[in-house]
């Protein structure tokens, strides 16, 4: 299984392809949502933490959950994310956070041991490799301030 940051550069938005839907229904909504979850907490004692609201419990639980809906609607699971927030716009919903190549590599790189996990659990890593392929190009797409 190859979990490698791939070098992005600002401005670049390179083709994106969705996760195998394999990845949600065999990982499930429940433990999706755990592994999200699990991400944002390593978030929270990270570099990138300023980028979050990690002061405000009810606003980090929201960040949380917005996260959780998207990456859930990305991987083919229900559309939760567009039920309650509306069309994606991701670029335009990031685009008041300064994001930088380094924090990018660094929300990254809080996922993989997040990810290698689920190969114990089971997960096919094929599938782990497609939403990591996701995560990887699509946050290319965030980065909006020079390093």
């Amino acid at each position: 299984m190859n979990l490698t940051v791939t070098n992005g550069q600002i401005g670049v938005r390179p083709p994106v392809t969705k996760p195998h839907p394999g990845f949600f229904y065999e990982v499930g909504e429940e433990r999706f949502r755990e592994l999200v979850f699990d991400h944002y907490d390593l978030i929270r004692d990270s570099p990138i933490a300023f980028l979050f609201p990690v002061n405000d419990e009810e606003d980090f639980a929201e960040a949380q959950k917005h996260a959780a809906d998207f990456l859930i609607e990305v991987c083919g699971g229900p559309d939760y994310f567009t039920q309650t927030r509306g069309e994606h716009q991701m670029v335009g919903r990031h685009a008041p956070f300064r994001i930088d190549e380094e924090g990018r590599r660094v929300w990254l790189s809080l996922y993989i041991p997040l990810l290698e996990g689920l190969v114990d659990e089971g997960i096919t890593p094929e599938y782990i490799e497609s939403f990591w392929n996701y995560l990887d190009i699509f946050s290319m797409w965030m980065v909006n301030t020079k390093s």
